[in-house]
């Protein structure tokens, strides 16, 4: 008897904690994609397509969200393993040129796909991936903490 309560105590644990990332997955792209429209919203170097319907939009920034979200996952690491010399020498700030460098390749991916979405120039990917990193800190803040 108290095998199977243990069981079914554990199925429902793995079943809370799948629903856990899930949401919690949902949620980093929820604020990347704010994260993208704060950078889009505050600098002229990186834009949206005015033209689209606000749903398109909203539609573009999740999209945008996916696609450096994808980046951070699969080619930050590596970027970071070959940069790391350059960031103990720079005290961390090295990252800020990676970050920057996988904006410009978002903006890149996201041309070649067809979304109303592109950074202009360096400038302004770099001070894209400062705004991109502190919003997304803040608003990301204790929420992907296992329970």
């Amino acid at each position: 008897m108290k095998s199977s309560i243990a069981g079914k105590n554990a199925s429902l644990s793995a079943a809370h904690r799948n629903n856990w990332q899930a949401w919690t997955m949902l949620w980093r792209i929820v604020v990347n994609a704010l994260a993208v429209a704060a950078a889009s919203w505050l600098l002229p170097g990186i834009t949206l397509r005015a033209s689209d319907p606000v749903v398109q939009q909203g539609f573009t920034l999740v999209v945008v969200a996916l696609v450096l979200g994808a980046l951070n996952a699969f080619v930050k690491p590596i970027l970071t393993f070959f940069g790391s010399c350059l960031i103990i020498m720079t005290l961390g700030i090295f990252l800020w040129v990676i970050n920057a460098v996988l904006l410009m390749a978002t903006s890149s991916i996201c041309s070649a796909l067809g979304v109303g979405w592109q950074v202009r120039d360096w400038n302004s990917a770099f001070g894209g991936a400062l705004i991109i990193s502190v919003v997304a800190m803040v608003l990301g803040r204790n929420y992907g903490r296992s329970r």
